[in-house]
């Protein structure tokens, strides 16, 4: 598996007293032509597979095109701030979310694949770490939400630490890759054995993080790196 790009299913109906959504689309691929759109379907939605940092510029374009006439929506009763909400934010290997700012401190939020994140954390800790900037994290499943924290008159090392973080993700985003080795059929002595040989070979693989679950084996690095260590392991 690679980490190659991200897909997202974006709403577009939210357009549809404004626009011809199928002019929309055209208007969207020429926006975006580094993105593979899919069909347009009947109830608005459309699959879009990219870098992230396409994806997001395509969001905020649309989401532009929103403010184009929320003067009027909001004469009816509407409001932008429906409008963002309905659009799907798309997930993948890391997402920078609008920062929230206070008297005191700001807070900015970037999201990763959960795999890269861990990868980062095993081998590239540093990362995390900034003077006077507070970052720490949630894992929901595959996706992994980093805070980033900084007192008001610190902001720009919080704004520094997350371009470092952006920037980290996305060039292993480029070069990583993830196999998996399932246990399905596996007794318990059999998927004992194939985590003490993962343990023994992991000297031999420095670079590969080695992630064990009780159905599977997942081997994230390289891709030189990740075949050698899992055919090893099937040896």
């Amino acid at each position: 598996q690679a980490f190659l790009g991200v897909t997202s299913t974006l709403n577009v109906a939210v357009f549809r007293d404004h626009f011809v959504l199928e002019d929309l689309v055209e208007e969207m691929k020429k926006q975006s032509p580094g993105l593979d759109f899919g069909p347009l379907q009947p109830d608005g939605q459309i699959a879009v597979q990219g870098s992230f940092p396409a994806l997001r510029e395509l969001r905020e374009f649309l989401l532009l095109k929103a403010k184009s006439f929320s003067e009027k929506d909001r004469r009816e009763g509407k409001s932008q701030q429906r409008l963002r909400r309905k659009l799907q934010e798309p997930r993948g290997a890391t997402e920078t979310r609008n920062s929230t700012r206070d008297a005191h401190r700001e807070k900015q939020e970037v999201v990763l694949d959960t795999d890269i994140y861990l990868y980062m954390r095993s081998f590239h800790p540093r990362t995390f770490q900034a003077d006077d900037v507070v970052i720490s994290a949630v894992t929901d499943g595959d996706i992994t939400t980093v805070c980033i924290e900084s007192a008001g008159r610190k902001a720009a090392h919080g704004l520094r630490a997350r371009k470092r973080i952006e920037d980290s993700s996305v060039e292993l985003q480029r070069v990583l890759r993830k196999e998996r080795i399932c246990f399905k059929g596996h007794s318990r002595a059999e998927k004992q054995r194939h985590q003490q040989l993962c343990e023994r070979l992991k000297p031999r693989y420095p670079a590969v993080l080695v992630l064990p679950y009780d159905s599977h084996m997942d081997l994230v690095g390289t891709s030189a790196d990740v075949f050698g260590f899992a055919e090893d392991v099937r040896r």
